[in-house]
Protein backbone atom coordinates (compact mmCIF):
# COMPACT_ATOMS: atom_id res chain seq x y z
CA UNK A 1 0.00 0.00 0.00
CA UNK A 2 1.46 3.38 -0.90
CA UNK A 3 0.23 6.12 1.74
CA UNK A 4 0.48 9.59 1.23
CA UNK A 5 -0.04 11.64 4.59
CA UNK A 6 -0.19 15.68 4.46
CA UNK A 7 0.99 17.28 7.19
CA UNK A 8 3.45 15.36 8.37
CA UNK A 9 5.96 16.80 10.20
CA UNK A 10 4.69 17.20 13.69
CA UNK A 11 1.22 16.45 15.96
CA UNK A 12 -0.90 13.97 14.39
CA UNK A 13 0.54 13.78 11.09
CA UNK A 14 3.88 12.28 12.43
CA UNK A 15 2.26 9.86 14.32
CA UNK A 16 -0.14 8.73 10.89
CA UNK A 17 3.29 8.83 9.29
CA UNK A 18 5.27 6.47 11.89
CA UNK A 19 2.06 4.17 13.08
CA UNK A 20 0.39 3.58 9.61
CA UNK A 21 1.75 1.05 7.37
CA UNK A 22 2.47 -2.60 7.27
CA UNK A 23 5.73 -4.61 6.35
CA UNK A 24 6.30 -3.51 2.70
CA UNK A 25 4.19 -0.46 2.45
CA UNK A 26 5.23 2.70 1.09
CA UNK A 27 4.61 6.01 3.17
CA UNK A 28 5.20 9.26 2.14
CA UNK A 29 5.05 12.16 4.14
CA UNK A 30 4.52 15.99 3.27
CA UNK A 31 5.12 19.02 4.71
CA UNK A 32 6.37 22.63 4.89
CA UNK A 33 10.46 21.90 5.93
CA UNK A 34 11.40 18.74 6.24
CA UNK A 35 11.45 17.34 9.73
CA UNK A 36 15.58 16.88 10.97
CA UNK A 37 14.74 13.37 11.43
CA UNK A 38 12.50 10.59 9.84
CA UNK A 39 11.22 7.28 10.36
CA UNK A 40 13.17 4.61 8.51
CA UNK A 41 11.32 3.90 5.09
CA UNK A 42 9.29 7.29 4.77
CA UNK A 43 9.93 9.50 1.86
CA UNK A 44 9.77 13.12 2.16
CA UNK A 45 8.01 15.48 -0.08
CA UNK A 46 8.55 19.47 0.56
CA UNK A 47 5.57 21.19 0.34
CA UNK A 48 3.90 24.43 1.50
CA UNK A 49 0.04 23.79 1.33
CA UNK A 50 -0.49 27.65 2.03
CA UNK A 51 0.33 27.90 -1.50
CA UNK A 52 -1.87 25.42 -2.63
CA UNK A 53 -1.11 25.30 -6.70
CA UNK A 54 2.31 25.14 -6.65
CA UNK A 55 1.71 22.81 -3.67
CA UNK A 56 -0.57 20.57 -5.19
CA UNK A 57 1.45 20.29 -8.61
CA UNK A 58 4.95 19.71 -6.66
CA UNK A 59 3.19 16.74 -5.13
CA UNK A 60 1.17 15.12 -8.04
CA UNK A 61 4.88 14.88 -9.78
CA UNK A 62 6.22 13.72 -6.84
CA UNK A 63 3.57 10.81 -6.83
CA UNK A 64 2.48 10.36 -10.34
CA UNK A 65 5.03 7.94 -12.00
CA UNK A 66 5.02 5.37 -8.44
CA UNK A 67 1.18 5.52 -7.68
CA UNK A 68 -0.92 5.97 -4.74
CA UNK A 69 -3.36 3.86 -3.15
CA UNK A 70 -4.23 6.27 -0.20
CA UNK A 71 -4.38 9.83 0.59
CA UNK A 72 -4.79 11.13 4.35
CA UNK A 73 -5.25 15.13 4.21
CA UNK A 74 -4.48 16.29 7.62
CA UNK A 75 -3.55 20.15 7.37
CA UNK A 76 -5.84 22.74 9.21
CA UNK A 77 -5.04 26.35 10.80
CA UNK A 78 -7.14 28.15 12.97
CA UNK A 79 -7.41 31.68 14.40
CA UNK A 80 -4.93 32.66 16.32
CA UNK A 81 -7.19 33.33 19.37
CA UNK A 82 -9.15 30.39 18.90
CA UNK A 83 -10.22 28.58 21.63
CA UNK A 84 -9.86 30.60 23.62
CA UNK A 85 -11.91 32.90 26.50
CA UNK A 86 -11.06 35.89 24.46
CA UNK A 87 -11.77 34.77 20.86
CA UNK A 88 -13.50 37.46 18.88
CA UNK A 89 -14.62 37.01 14.76
CA UNK A 90 -14.50 40.73 14.40
CA UNK A 91 -10.84 40.63 15.89
CA UNK A 92 -9.63 38.07 12.74
CA UNK A 93 -7.51 39.30 10.51
CA UNK A 94 -8.91 39.45 6.87
CA UNK A 95 -5.08 37.96 5.74
CA UNK A 96 -5.10 35.46 7.99
CA UNK A 97 -8.63 33.91 6.91
CA UNK A 98 -7.74 34.11 3.53
CA UNK A 99 -4.75 32.11 4.74
CA UNK A 100 -6.88 29.79 6.69
CA UNK A 101 -9.78 29.47 3.54
CA UNK A 102 -6.75 28.54 1.25
CA UNK A 103 -5.06 25.85 3.67
CA UNK A 104 -8.61 24.22 4.74
CA UNK A 105 -10.58 23.76 1.46
CA UNK A 106 -8.68 25.71 -1.43
CA UNK A 107 -5.25 23.30 -1.33
CA UNK A 108 -7.51 19.93 -0.75
CA UNK A 109 -9.37 20.51 -3.48
CA UNK A 110 -6.68 21.66 -5.89
CA UNK A 111 -4.43 19.03 -4.39
CA UNK A 112 -7.54 16.23 -4.93
CA UNK A 113 -7.79 17.30 -8.33
CA UNK A 114 -4.17 16.39 -9.17
CA UNK A 115 -4.30 13.46 -7.57
CA UNK A 116 -7.43 11.76 -8.31
CA UNK A 117 -6.29 10.20 -11.69
CA UNK A 118 -3.36 8.54 -10.00
CA UNK A 119 -5.55 7.18 -6.48
CA UNK A 120 -7.92 5.75 -9.39
CA UNK A 121 -5.55 3.76 -10.72
CA UNK A 122 -5.50 1.53 -7.44
CA UNK A 123 -7.58 -1.35 -6.64
CA UNK A 124 -8.77 0.08 -3.21
CA UNK A 125 -8.94 3.89 -3.68
CA UNK A 126 -8.84 6.00 -0.55
CA UNK A 127 -9.28 9.62 0.70
CA UNK A 128 -9.02 10.17 4.62
CA UNK A 129 -9.78 14.14 5.38
CA UNK A 130 -9.00 14.78 8.92
CA UNK A 131 -11.78 16.70 9.79
CA UNK A 132 -13.14 18.47 13.13
CA UNK A 133 -15.98 18.31 15.72
CA UNK A 134 -16.03 22.28 14.90
CA UNK A 135 -17.15 21.27 11.45
CA UNK A 136 -20.46 19.21 13.30
CA UNK A 137 -23.81 20.82 13.31
CA UNK A 138 -24.11 21.80 17.55
CA UNK A 139 -21.14 21.85 17.89
CA UNK A 140 -20.37 24.61 20.24
CA UNK A 141 -17.97 26.54 18.91
CA UNK A 142 -17.61 29.90 17.87
CA UNK A 143 -14.69 29.89 15.65
CA UNK A 144 -16.01 31.52 12.45
CA UNK A 145 -13.46 30.32 9.72
CA UNK A 146 -11.96 27.57 11.22
CA UNK A 147 -15.62 26.10 11.83
CA UNK A 148 -17.17 27.01 8.27
CA UNK A 149 -13.24 25.38 6.58
CA UNK A 150 -14.11 22.26 8.62
CA UNK A 151 -17.84 22.09 7.30
CA UNK A 152 -17.11 22.66 3.85
CA UNK A 153 -14.22 19.53 4.21
CA UNK A 154 -17.12 17.55 4.80
CA UNK A 155 -19.08 18.73 2.20
CA UNK A 156 -15.84 17.76 -0.25
CA UNK A 157 -16.41 14.34 1.05
CA UNK A 158 -19.82 14.05 0.37
CA UNK A 159 -19.57 15.24 -3.03
CA UNK A 160 -16.37 13.11 -4.18
CA UNK A 161 -18.34 10.03 -2.97
CA UNK A 162 -21.31 10.72 -5.42
CA UNK A 163 -18.92 11.84 -8.38
CA UNK A 164 -16.49 9.15 -8.28
CA UNK A 165 -18.50 5.92 -6.31
CA UNK A 166 -18.67 4.32 -9.72
CA UNK A 167 -15.11 4.41 -9.71
CA UNK A 168 -14.44 2.43 -5.99
CA UNK A 169 -12.91 5.52 -4.37
CA UNK A 170 -13.54 5.18 -0.75
CA UNK A 171 -13.67 8.71 0.91
CA UNK A 172 -14.45 8.80 4.90
CA UNK A 173 -14.15 12.12 7.17
CA UNK A 174 -12.40 12.06 10.69
CA UNK A 175 -14.57 14.26 12.91
CA UNK A 176 -11.88 14.94 15.76
CA UNK A 177 -12.14 16.49 19.23
CA UNK A 178 -9.69 17.89 21.16
CA UNK A 179 -6.37 15.84 20.90
CA UNK A 180 -3.28 15.54 23.25
CA UNK A 181 -0.47 16.29 20.82
CA UNK A 182 2.33 16.85 23.30
CA UNK A 183 2.63 12.73 23.73
CA UNK A 184 4.13 11.33 20.48
CA UNK A 185 3.33 7.35 20.02
CA UNK A 186 6.80 6.84 21.62
CA UNK A 187 4.71 7.50 25.31
CA UNK A 188 2.78 4.40 26.11
CA UNK A 189 -1.08 5.25 25.94
CA UNK A 190 -1.75 4.82 29.55
CA UNK A 191 0.53 7.33 30.14
CA UNK A 192 -1.07 9.41 26.86
CA UNK A 193 -4.77 8.81 28.32
CA UNK A 194 -3.78 11.06 31.36
CA UNK A 195 -2.89 13.67 30.08
CA UNK A 196 -5.93 16.52 30.53
CA UNK A 197 -7.94 13.73 32.58
CA UNK A 198 -9.84 12.68 30.07
CA UNK A 199 -10.28 15.28 27.75
CA UNK A 200 -7.62 15.20 25.20
CA UNK A 201 -7.17 12.31 22.79
CA UNK A 202 -4.27 10.30 22.72
CA UNK A 203 -2.83 10.81 18.70
CA UNK A 204 -2.83 6.37 19.67
CA UNK A 205 -6.14 6.17 19.07
CA UNK A 206 -6.48 8.15 16.14
CA UNK A 207 -4.06 6.33 14.56
CA UNK A 208 -5.66 2.86 15.43
CA UNK A 209 -8.70 4.11 13.72
CA UNK A 210 -6.96 4.89 10.63
CA UNK A 211 -5.38 1.49 10.10
CA UNK A 212 -8.95 -0.44 10.73
CA UNK A 213 -10.05 2.49 8.06
CA UNK A 214 -6.99 1.08 5.77
CA UNK A 215 -8.25 -2.48 6.42
CA UNK A 216 -11.44 -2.97 5.35
CA UNK A 217 -11.98 -4.89 1.77
CA UNK A 218 -12.75 -3.13 -0.87
CA UNK A 219 -16.89 -3.60 -0.48
CA UNK A 220 -17.09 -1.21 2.41
CA UNK A 221 -16.18 2.08 3.85
CA UNK A 222 -16.29 4.02 6.77
CA UNK A 223 -18.13 7.21 6.00
CA UNK A 224 -17.70 9.33 9.32
CA UNK A 225 -16.46 8.95 12.44
CA UNK A 226 -16.29 11.29 14.97
CA UNK A 227 -14.21 10.85 17.67
CA UNK A 228 -14.63 12.97 20.64
CA UNK A 229 -12.56 12.62 24.05
CA UNK A 230 -14.53 10.86 26.88
CA UNK A 231 -14.74 14.16 28.75
CA UNK A 232 -15.78 16.61 25.97
CA UNK A 233 -19.42 17.54 27.30
CA UNK A 234 -20.25 19.10 23.75
CA UNK A 235 -20.35 15.15 22.64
Amino acid sequence: MRILVVGASKGLGKALVEGLGEAGDTLIGVSRTRPASLPGAVHWIEADLGQPRQAALAIHEAVASTGLDVLVYNVGIWEARAFEEDYSFLDDDDGQIERMVATNLTAPLLLIKRLLPVLLKSERPRIILTGSTSGLPGSGRPEVAFGASKFGLRGIAETLREGFREQGLAVSCLNLGYLNTEDGLDVPLAEAEQRGEGALIPLHDVVQVCRMMLSLSAASYVRDITLPALRDERF
